[in-house]
């Protein structure tokens, strides 16, 4: 699940980092009220973003800067009138505009491999880092967390020496490189991502001084760990969620749509894997990986079907049943159903074996069902069946 900025800058302040203060505002009127708000606390200009969770939003004229009120009630009307990416720009984010002298990246994930969270700098910050690091890898400083201990101060004092921040930055630079490990503990996070961190030129009695500040957040949750975090999923954007998504987690279904023509409802992760590979080793490409679940039930696999056949895309579907938990029969009833209830035809190839496979095989003759025995011959028969006109219903 990603999280919107504003709520990431939440995340990371409820850690302790160091996050300017911001304003949400979803009309022109409340982007004035907010630079009015800041300018009156002697800030010289406010900078406008649009919430929405794609990038490049500064390239597509989401990011303002504004120095007086009709400049930024005229920004914010014009952000909110855009759409980036085919996502309409419903808030956006109000905050002192920051007096930068140099810009940084830094990011926590998750190491799948090493099984530990991997904090990842670089001294190029504000810019395309996928580009920094396919180009010159050697820009990207890496180190591994404890995987009881979190990071250790050390690990983030070589960091940013590594960066070449002076001695004065480190003690902060710590403080937030444990503060982005913590906030992956603390809310099951996949990544932790804050580009720019800045260093800042801050006003102050004794005269100006350099601090680091998070100008901008990004983070993931993982939907896996949603169940204990309600407070988080709570700020789940809806209006930025895939219809299709949204239909499958309400569903229960572990879905995620590809570019293909072969939409696949299979019982099992790793047979969902090897039945998509078999699709390319027939000369097809699978449209989606859909795991129905052990035990699924007629009324899943119905909304399966109904999953893949919102895709314009699909051209036929490979149903990959292996009966233990689930009842062939059972998900055979669901596919007549599904059958029935669909708004176009598509063609279907169904190979079911395992518990009640032969009664899965008879309801399905009965109701004129292509079926297969093996996967292999499956395969074969859907990508034969993406490439004819559907049968008739």
């Amino acid at each position: 699940m990603k999280l919107q900025e504003h709520h990431a800058r939440r995340l990371l302040g409820a850690q302790g980092l160091p996050v300017p203060p911001f304003r949400l505002a979803t009309s022109a009127d409340e982007v004035a009220d907010a630079t009015a708000e800041f300018l009156s606390e002697g800030v010289e200009r406010v900078v406008i973003k649009a919430q929405v969770l794609v990038g490049g939003r500064g390239k597509a004229g989401g990011v303002r800067l504004a120095g007086t009120l009709a400049e930024a009630r005229e920004a914010g009307a014009a952000i909110l009138a855009l759409t980036i990416k085919g996502i309409p720009v419903r808030r956006v984010l109000v905050a002192p505009a920051a007096r930068i002298e140099r810009e940084l990246y830094l990011s926590a994930v998750i190491d799948r491999t090493a099984r530990r969270i991997l904090l990842i700098a670089s001294a190029e910050g504000g810019i395309e880092i996928e580009e920094v690091a396919a180009s010159r890898p050697e820009a990207m400083l890496r180190v591994h967390a404890h995987p009881h201990l979190g990071l250790l101060d050390f690990q983030a004092r070589r960091i940013a020496m590594g960066l070449g921040l002076p001695r004065d930055l480190q003690r902060g630079f710590v403080r937030i490189a444990k503060g982005l490990v913590a906030t992956m503990l603390a809310y099951d996070c996949d990544l932790v991502e804050i580009n720019p961190l800045a260093v800042v030129e801050v006003p102050s009695p004794e005269g100006n001084r350099l601090e680091l500040q998070c100008l901008d957040a990004k983070v993931t949750i993982d939907d896996s760990a949603l169940p204990r975090q309600p407070d988080v999923e709570a700020l789940r954007d809806l209006d930025e969620e895939d219809r299709t998504d949204r239909a499958a987690r309400e569903d229960g279904i572990n879905y995620i749509r590809l570019e293909g023509t072969i939409g696949c409802i299979v019982n099992g992760a790793g047979l969902a894997m090897t039945t998509m590979d078999l699709i390319k080793r027939a000369g097809g490409e699978p449209a989606n990986f859909l795991d129905i679940g052990g035990g699924a039930r007629a009324d899943r696999v119905e909304a399966a079907l109904r999953l893949i056949l919102a895709d314009p895309a699909v051209e036929a579907v490979l149903v990959n049943i292996f009966g233990g938990i689930t009842r062939g029969d059972e998900v055979a009833h669901g596919l007549i159903a599904a059958r029935q209830a669909q708004v176009r035809d598509v063609p279907m190839v169904v190979r079911i074996v395992g518990t009640n496979a032969d009664e899965a095989h008879a309801i399905l003759a009965d109701a004129n069902f292509i079926t297969a025995e093996s996967l292999d011959e499956a395969a074969v028969r859907a990508v034969a069946a993406a490439r004819q006109p559907a049968p008739a219903r």
